[in-house]
């Protein structure tokens, strides 16, 4: 993936200008394309909820063009905020493993909202998925192999350096079948965290150790997150104020909808 950033910004989203491109991919991914949120409730074409004032997010940018094409979002608990897993799909998760954090929960977080903008992906009559070949855009072919196969995993990589950075290893995320599968193609291995449960579809709460999982990572994708992790601990003075308070962040506008499911 040493290529990906000749085609590609990936960045902290803190400004109200990068927030509001996370918004526009989740209101087209999870409004329009998936119809997980009620389109209605979110006019502004932004897809927003009230987590968002307290979880950090990335983004994902074609460098030719402007056009966001990833996020993905870490919700931070804290003893008095429960995860959205907690609050919509708590009877699947493990009580006893959640219990363990009872004293540490400013060291977890919830993995969500991830994204890629469908205008980057090319369905071939497989069972529709987030994750796909790049369409829609005129690209070079050569562009177009190494973007498609590798934004999908950046946005995913970009979301547990974050973790990392922040002091938040232990994450949780409710994932679709497929996902699981897909990750450890890539050596990432998460660990079943309680039950199926059918919310927008099946779904199943996962937990992973960041530092743990990234070990496990391919040579070269684990070349690619140290460089993620490396940039974003750049900007380590502003995210040890962003753990703990959302202090600092731009005012989130906040839609009335529920959390779809993190995947």
């Amino acid at each position: 993936m040493a290529e990906f950033h000749r085609y590609c910004n990936l960045e902290l989203a803190n400004t109200a200008s990068q927030l509001d491109d996370v918004f526009r991919i989740r209101y087209r991914v999870y409004c329009e394309e998936f119809g997980y949120e009620a389109a209605e409730k979110h006019p502004a074409g932004l897809e927003s909820d009230e987590f968002d004032p307290f979880s950090r997010h990335t983004l994902v940018t074609h460098a030719a063009t402007a056009i966001p094409a990833g996020c993905a979002r870490l919700v931070l608990a804290d003893e008095e905020r429960q995860l959205p897993m907690e609050r919509f799909c708590g009877e699947a998760v493990d009580a006893a493993l959640l219990s363990e954090f009872d004293d540490r929960r400013d060291s977890i977080c919830e993995f969500s909202r991830l994204g890629v903008d469908s205008v980057f992906r090319r369905r071939t009559g497989e069972k529709v998925s987030r994750f796909g070949e790049i369409h829609g855009i005129d690209w070079s072919r050569l562009e177009q192999h190494k973007f498609s196969s590798q934004l999908a995993m950046a946005t995913i990589l970009s979301g547990l350096a974050l973790s990392e950075v922040l002091e938040r290893p232990h994450c949780f995320a409710m994932m679709e079948p497929f996902l699981p599968r897909l990750l450890r193609r890539s050596g990432l291995i998460v660990h079943k965290a309680g039950d199926e449960i059918d919310y927008h579809g099946l779904r199943r709460p996962y937990y992973w150790e960041t530092r743990e999982m990234v070990s496990g990572l391919v040579e070269e994708l684990q070349e690619f997150y140290l460089h993620i992790r490396e940039a974003f601990a750049e900007d380590e003075p502003v995210l040890a104020e962003l753990n703990t308070t959302s202090a600092g962040l731009p005012d989130v506008r906040i839609g009335a909808a529920p959390l779809a499911g993190a995947s």
